[in-house]
């Protein structure tokens, strides 16, 4: 699966496929502007670090299509590139992608508007295609930490639709379940936007692995009773010294494989990891509306009114509960910082 995010030239606009309605219907939203992508962005009709990097570099395109006509177009544009590069907090893939197309515009400080439209245009497309072999190559490697016949718990959704293509955590399941491997796949539902019950089981089934949608608060239960061998999560951002942000959760799940014995695994692309942040604690945490947990559905209201609201969207694992960190490099062991600074040529 690596049609849902795709630009459409005769539009000359970006289409990503509408994340909120799956899996009963699919919709496609298109972005034709920067408010356009920063409401995909937040809103989550798109979602996914990977996912979420890519479609920030076609909205800096968007952006210089956007200032055309302007006699102070740099400033205009450099303002809604800060715009992009702030949309969500926490995953480091957005700034990473504004970034890279600020590096390219530095390097030709020179051309006019329309060329560096199409220079990032092109560019955002080799970054696309990028992320999809970085997911393939992740895949083969933590493959091999996967066996025949291994029940794999994941969390949120860390397949195709939240990359450009194939996935992090479940492209390591692809990827073995391709080596001939019998691999079933609990998902959890991932309260309380329920991208496990909605994405990743849509998209597993879709392609034909065994997959069951357990409540996020039976993860315990089922490891108890021998129902999980391995874990494999995404990540939003890792931080220097290998501490894992991701979906909220997550945490407790690998708080609960630590006491089970069963290994816990992320599977994160390098452009995931944050050397500028040395810890989780230095991880900037998006809460997102209330409303999110109070109409689960959408309309009906299931909590009291005036009654306040966590919704945090993200929390952080420490690195010393992660048993393995799958990269397009390979699969990174503790101790982490020298790991990552080795991974990074440091």
């Amino acid at each position: 699966m690596n049609d849902h995010i795709r630009f459409d030239a005769d539009q000359d606009a970006l289409l990503l496929l509408d994340q909120r309605y799956l899996p009963l219907r699919e919709e496609w939203f298109a972005c034709r502007n920067t408010d356009d992508v920063i409401y995909a962005l937040q809103t989550m009709v798109v979602r996914g670090a990977p996912a979420i990097g890519v479609t920030a570099a076609f909205g800096c395109y968007l952006a210089s299509r956007e200032v055309r006509g302007k006699t102070d177009w740099r400033i205009a544009l450099k303002e809604l590139l800060e715009l992009i590069r702030t949309a969500r907090p926490t995953a480091v893939n957005l700034r990473w992608a504004v970034e890279r197309m600020e590096a390219l515009w530095r390097a030709n400080e020179v051309v006019e508007l329309d060329h560096l439209a199409s220079l990032w245009l092109d560019e955002a497309k080799r970054m696309q295609l990028e992320d999809e072999a970085i997911n393939r190559a992740m895949g083969r490697h933590g493959a091999e930490l996967l066996s025949d016949g291994d029940r794999v718990m994941t969390h949120c959704n860390a397949g195709a639709l939240a990359t450009a293509g194939f996935g992090t955590a479940v492209g390591v399941i692809y990827a073995a379940v391709e080596q001939g491997k019998r691999i079933s796949v609990v998902a959890n539902e991932t309260r309380p936007f329920l991208q496990g019950a909605r994405l990743t089981a849509y998209e597993l089934h879709r392609s034909g692995v065994e997959v069951t949608v357990a409540c996020d608060n039976a993860t315990g239960l089922l490891m108890k009773k021998g129902l999980v061998d391995k874990v494999v999560v995404g990540a939003d951002r890792i931080a220097a010294n290998g501490d894992v942000a991701n979906k909220i959760g997550t945490y407790s799940v690998a708080l609960l494989a630590k006491a089970h014995g069963v290994p816990f695994y992320v599977a994160a692309p390098m452009s995931t990891f944050d050397l500028d942040c040395p810890d989780g604690a230095h991880i900037p945490i998006e809460e997102r509306p209330a409303r999110e947990v109070t109409h689960p559905t959408g309309e009906s209201q299931i909590t009291p009114l005036g009654v306040q609201v966590y919704n945090f969207a993200f929390d952080v694992t420490p690195a010393e509960l992660v048993a393995g960190i799958v990269t397009e490099k390979g699969v990174l062991r503790p101790p982490y910082t020298e790991a990552i600074q080795r991974m990074f040529g440091k």
